[in-house]
């Protein structure tokens, strides 16, 4: 039953991957995104007040970070289309474990995703920064960044299912912006005001950004929050993958 499923699965990633060959502006387009914003706040905005050493070093984590919350419309877009032109009721009919369609479009975001992060990565060192804690560090904190992601990515998931059209995307992705800039992805939460520090500090994306640059060695980072940032992405993955499942098996009942 497992490989039934898992076959199923692989079947809709090569889907997904194939709309990259048929739409690769899009794909260019998300990837590009991350690389203005790094390059915007770094050069154009500015800031780093209470930031130990050099900013960029502290921005190009949480710009990692920043990019794993950030993109999730592609994913939504993508389930609402389906569903209004009638693709998953197809699929429905034909032989197929349940929520296959579900994991196989998830699985082509996190290829698109590590994507990101290489790319952000690379234009991170043309930009001078050099990560530290060697490749296994490197490789640690990109497993953190991908798990957020993988929350954060069916939580997207779940929202468009109940969103049920494309128009309505829109306005449930803004529910992602605060998740995004409540967080000390760009700034300190010391250089903030008390009440706003204390949510900034409380925001799941706030623990994978600090383990990442606590294991990238970032000057004055606190330690202790890898266990955060892999638990908070678990809690998030357990409430939002099962919900999402059983909203898309109710679909057509």
């Amino acid at each position: 039953m497992t490989a039934y499923a898992l076959t199923d699965s692989w079947t809709m990633t090569r889907r997904e991957l194939a709309r990259w060959g048929r739409q690769p502006v899009q794909l260019v387009v998300n990837l590009i995104f991350p690389v203005m914003l790094l390059l915007m706040f770094g050069y154009l905005v500015g800031g780093g007040r209470g930031v130990n050493g050099e900013y960029r070093d502290y921005l190009i984590p949480g710009m990692l970070a920043l990019t794993m919350a950030f993109g999730l419309e592609g994913t939504m877009l993508a389930v609402t289309q389906d569903l209004n032109k009638g693709v998953i009721d197809r699929f429905r009919s034909m032989p197929m474990a349940n929520g296959a369609v579900l994991v196989g479009r998830s699985a082509a975001d996190m290829l698109q995703s590590a994507l990101a992060l290489v790319v952000l990565i690379g234009v991170g060192a043309a930009l001078g920064w050099r990560p530290g804690g060697g490749p296994t560090a490197l490789i640690g904190a990109m497993g953190l960044l991908l798990l957020f992601r993988f929350a954060m990515l069916w939580i997207g998931i779940h929202l468009a299912l109940v969103a049920g059209k494309p128009e309505m995307v829109q306005a449930v992705q803004i529910l992602v912006w605060p998740v995004g800039f409540l967080s000390n992805a760009l700034a300190t939460p010391g250089s903030m005001p008390g009440w706003l520090g204390t949510v900034v500090e409380w925001n799941p994306m706030s623990h994978t950004a600090t383990a990442v640059r606590d294991l990238l060695g970032v000057p004055g980072t606190e330690s202790g929050h890898t266990w955060p940032a892999v638990l908070w992405p678990l809690a998030l993955l357990a409430a939002f993958f099962p919900l999402a499942v059983r909203r898309f098996a109710r679909l057509s009942r």
